[in-house]
């Protein structure tokens, strides 16, 4: 289960809908081993497309250097899909790396008629899929 604090959820929707049309990425560092996230890192999707992202390669090797500096790991790696589902494509999954990450995806396209975005959570390991529950809490 992902548990999450409002505001970083709102801040995650916020980056998807800023960067409509084109997919949105980032990541939530939190401390080693503590599967909390904490730190919201938007990140530049260097694809600039509307169907496909990608982190630039320069920023994301600053980043793991940053997050090893302060004994962080990436507790969230995010994205945005901009007229799909909120579910991991094929691409997603062949580019998750992470296992011990959460995978966030928020749709920007209303699929499912509950809404103007979803916001789902899955593990990706070794190329399988499973979601899982969300649990959004004000604090820690």
């Amino acid at each position: 289960m992902l548990t999450i604090t409002q505001d970083l959820v709102d801040r995650i929707v916020a980056h998807a809908r800023k960067d409509h049309p084109d997919e949105a990425c980032g990541v939530v560092a939190g401390p080693a081993g503590s599967d909390r996230p904490e730190r919201f890192i938007p990140m530049l999707n260097a694809a600039m497309s509307p169907t496909f992202y990608e982190f630039d390669s320069g920023d994301l090797l600053k980043l793991y250097r940053e997050m090893d500096d302060r004994d962080e790991e990436p507790v969230v790696i995010y994205h945005s899909h901009t007229a799909t589902e909120a579910y991991p494509s094929r691409t997603d999954i062949s580019y998750a790396n992470e296992p011990g990450a959460h995978y966030v995806l928020v749709s920007t396209a209303d699929t499912d008629g509950a809404g103007d975005f979803q916001f789902r959570s899955f593990r990706i390991v070794e190329g399988e899929v499973t979601e899982e529950e969300v649990r959004i809490v004000e604090a820690y």
